[in-house]
């Protein structure tokens, strides 16, 4: 069994309408689905300590998804937890001041979808660190919510779930 699990960016919660959206498409594709609430944790750090905590006990092959703050704490996890892929939106890399604390590309499938009208994350940074580990990329119409582009999202989950 594949179990999914989803980790929302830092001004959204656990079951917001992309990620509801997106497990329906996980549960679609046979796998199960959760995800991890990291309100009131502002500390990327502790939201990664936290997704390794509650995937301790997951012995399912893993995906991480995760949008904005999540995509980092997603990418920042995704070994330590043992992901078999990673899947992430308008992630939060190279963020101006905090460049550091992007993390390194885990060693293994990597897909980053990024909406060209982001005004929160530069599409740019998406574009630099894929092009870093040779990751999947597409660069959508959207913004930094992406809410208006979840078909294309979970097109192209659906096709990473498949694949991983």
């Amino acid at each position: 069994m594949t179990t999914v699990i989803f980790s929302h960016g830092q001004e959204s919660g656990p079951w917001g309408t992309k990620i509801r959206a997106m497990a329906d498409t996980a549960r679609e594709s046979g796998c199960e689905a959760d995800s991890i609430d990291y309100r009131g944790i502002a500390d990327p750090a502790a939201r990664v300590r936290k997704l390794i905590a509650e995937c301790s006990g997951i012995h399912d092959k893993l995906i991480l998804v995760g949008s904005s703050m999540g995509g980092h704490v997603a990418t920042a996890g995704a070994e330590a937890v043992g992901a078999a892929g990673l899947f992430v939106l308008a992630p939060a890399y190279f963020m101006p001041g905090y460049e550091d604390l992007t993390p390194n590309a885990p060693e293994l499938p990597l897909a980053i979808v990024h909406g060209w009208r982001d005004d929160v994350v530069p599409v740019e940074n998406s574009i630099r660190f894929a092009a870093a580990c040779r990751a999947e990329l597409h660069v959508i119409d959207g913004d930094h919510r992406l809410t208006e582009n979840i078909d294309e999202i979970n097109y192209y989950l659906k096709r990473f779930i498949q694949r991983i």
